[in-house]
């Protein structure tokens, strides 16, 4: 049993508390008191941070609460009675009345903002510096251990130039850089190999998504103009994102999932 499921493993055996669900509640009731409270006393930058943060929160929360009052449905009209008369091939249509719709596309395009995809590996094993980085060494006595050299496979685009060495933090060796990927099209049930175009989001830290770190369920984007798919308005798709299914350092390559 992984060490930080130790929690999860208790509740399992033991069960939680009897008053667990009233107490839960109780906190949630004493949440909004809580931050007024830390608005309040805040000062200065980490009043500028707080108050950005919760602006974000409440747009955020908005959105999402538009979105669900959006809804594709057709209401009819069964009150409304127009004055008139209505021409024969009129009458045997249903007055229906359309709501907002939002197309299918910008649905899409939505969910990619917010980065909610339903991926094939949803939870992944969290990953230790240890793992994922190596302490290099540097200045003329070798004391000096700001340098990290990335132990995993990593991308780098085709425009990518090296810091002096004076300023590179994070080293990516040329050896454990790839630019394609084996992708497999859950449909069509065939792998391609594909060019990668960037690292989307690993779910390890930010940070690696920004160095191209890929790991077991990194979101990827790859150049699909080969595979000849289009949009509903006929455009040419030429990139889709897809989640890399294995470890790329043990096994040498890059094998992924497209994201249909």
């Amino acid at each position: 049993m992984p060490q930080n499921q130790y929690i999860e493993e208790s509740y399992r055996r033991n069960g939680r508390r009897f008053d667990h669900e009233e107490r839960l509640r109780k906190k949630r009731a004493r949440e909004p008191k809580k931050i007024s409270k830390m608005a309040g006393k805040l000062r200065g930058i980490k009043a500028k941070l707080f108050a950005k943060k919760r602006y974000t929160e409440k747009a955020t929360m908005k959105k999402t609460i538009k979105a669900h009052q959006e809804k594709d449905a057709k209401t009819k009209d069964a009150d409304e009675v127009k004055g008139g008369a209505v021409p024969a091939y009129l009458m045997d249509r249903e007055m229906i009345k359309r709501t907002k719709v939002l197309s299918n596309m910008i649905k899409q395009k939505r969910k990619e903002k917010a980065g909610k995809w339903q991926v094939p590996i949803p939870k992944v094993k969290a990953m230790t510096e240890d793992e994922m980085f190596k302490i290099m060494r540097s200045g003329k006595r070798k004391r000096k251990m700001w340098k990290r050299v990335v132990n995993k496979i990593s991308f780098v685009g085709d425009s990518f130039t090296r810091k002096p060495p004076k300023f590179e933090k994070y080293i990516r060796p040329s050896a454990l850089r790839m630019k394609k990927a084996h992708v497999t099209h859950p449909e069509l049930k065939m792998t391609f190999c594909l060019d990668m175009v960037s690292v989307k989001k690993n779910p390890q830290s930010a940070l690696y998504t920004s160095l191209g770190v890929i790991t077991k369920g990194t979101i990827i984007e790859v150049n699909v103009s080969e595979l000849g798919l289009v949009t509903q308005t006929g455009k040419v798709i030429w990139a889709k994102y897809a989640q890399v299914t294995n470890n790329p350092d043990v096994d040498g390559c890059i094998n992924a999932l497209l994201l249909v």
